[in-house]
């Protein structure tokens, strides 16, 4: 199936590192990060599963719950677990989905087979408390993935789930956002109390509401 931004998050029920979950219920009012790896044992994968543990506490911070998936079964996560907390230097505290029927990789469409008829490509979804996709990108799996930028795209979201605000090329936590064109600069002068920066009639700067 074909995964659009808006759309509801599929659910499923599978068999993880940490037991049986209903990914639904697993998330519960928090935000989601469910991504997939090509393989078990495999260089680049045991680098970004470790760099997601060492990340657990920004996740948390950011109230959002992270699960890995592929296509191995639970007997090796469970092996390979030990080689990515010796080897990265973390603590993988987040479940790892073995989808061996490869149920939950056809559902978010995580095999491309014009890459590879039988493994998932590096896909990654971000979920709101809504359910709904907010964010969605596939590496090929050759490509490491860039945490600290899953981490900024979800800093955005979130700010800009509650605030009339964008946020302008290469924004990070802390920097001006832009105003947007839904809001009257008449509005957005007591809106934004902070002041205003109007570069052009369309593109109006503000500092970050909540800082």
């Amino acid at each position: 199936m074909s995964i659009r931004l808006g759309d509801i998050a599929p659910n499923f029920q599978a068999n993880t590192t940490i037991g049986k979950i209903d990914f639904h219920e697993y998330l519960g009012d928090s935000w989601g990060i469910l991504f997939s790896h090509p393989a078990d044992f495999t260089p680049v994968c045991t680098t970004e599963l470790g760099r997601t543990a060492q990340l657990e506490d920004e996740f948390k911070k950011r109230n959002v719950k992270v699960l890995a998936v592929s296509v191995d079964p639970l007997e090796k996560h469970n092996l390979w677990i030990n080689d990515i907390n010796e080897t990265q230097h973390c603590t993988v505290g987040f479940p790892i989905i073995a989808d061996e029927s490869r149920d939950v990789a056809t559902l978010y469409d995580m095999i491309h087979p014009n890459a590879s008829a039988t493994f998932t490509v590096r896909s990654l979804f971000i979920i709101g408390p809504d359910k709904t996709i907010k964010l969605f990108i596939a590496y090929p799996a050759s490509t490491g993935r860039n945490f600290v930028e899953v981490l900024r795209v979800i800093d955005s979201l979130q700010l800009t789930a509650q605030y009339s605000v964008a946020t302008p090329a290469d924004w990070k936590e802390g920097e001006d956002v832009i105003v947007v064109p839904a809001v009257s600069t008449e509005d957005a002068v007591k809106k934004f109390p902070k002041g205003l920066n109007i570069v052009k009639p369309y593109l109006r700067y503000t500092p970050q509401p909540n800082k």
